[in-house]
């Protein structure tokens, strides 16, 4: 599947510091956000999950492929086999979750389910999130912004709670589409803000060219 904004938006957003030593990335896809953590991070622990095989070989190619290849690890297998038998935990879990809203018809069984949200409940996500996060670390996802109110409530039941949130909208006169949002499990009052993409087609707000510039060859 094609690299797509929302994927790169995350990796880019991401918090990452000095003592970012372990970073998970559930539903890797073809490893684009776990790539970006690397280049980003110096942690010496970055795994990765991905269920769908043909996106976990190409996950696996990439990663050997890159200059982080002996920091990135990806793993074939379901949240729920993962958190059932990995002893670890990390300080930075994102994940890029599989949703479907009737924005993206969809024709290709491969996209389809990466875009059911069904094929990656909210509810199995964060659970296996509050499971898999180190007592201080944090976890970021990118959301539709109608999914937003919900999932901060299912969140909470899991004792995860918003810290950060970022609503992106792909113009100044478009609707705000997405959110990106950083939880942990302590409870605070988020800092709220705004992205916009573009200010007309293919022209770049100077904030989204700050934000994924060194991810671009060309930008």
């Amino acid at each position: 599947m094609k690299i797509g904004t929302d994927g790169v938006l995350l990796g880019a957003w991401a918090p990452v510091s000095p003592h970012t030593s372990s970073i998970l990335d559930i539903g890797a896809g073809t490893g684009i956000i776990a790539l970006q953590l690397a280049q980003r991070s110096h942690a010496p622990l970055i795994d990765a999950i991905e269920i769908d095989e043909a996106a976990y070989e190409q996950c696996v190619e990439n990663f050997e492929d890159s200059p982080w290849g002996d920091r990135l690890f990806c793993y074939h297998a379901g949240l729920d086999e993962f958190v059932a038998e990995i002893d670890d935990r990390y300080d930075l879990i994102v994940s890029n979750p599989p949703f479907y809203t009737e924005d993206y018809p969809c024709e290709h069984p491969e996209r389809e389910k990466a875009r059911f949200e069904a094929s990656l409940p909210f509810g199995d996500l964060l659970e296996g999130v509050s499971r898999l996060l180190t007592e201080t670390g944090v976890f970021a996802t990118i959301l539709p912004k109608k999914e937003e109110v919900e999932f901060i409530r299912m969140a909470s039941e899991v004792n995860l709670f918003p810290k950060r949130i970022c609503r992106v909208r792909g113009t100044a006169a478009s609707e705000e589409k997405r959110g990106l949002l950083e939880f942990s499990f302590k409870e605070t009052t988020p800092e709220i803000s705004s992205l916009t993409i573009e200010t007309e087609r293919h022209n770049y707000t100077e904030a989204y060219k700050n934000l994924v510039k060194d991810f671009y060859l060309k930008m």
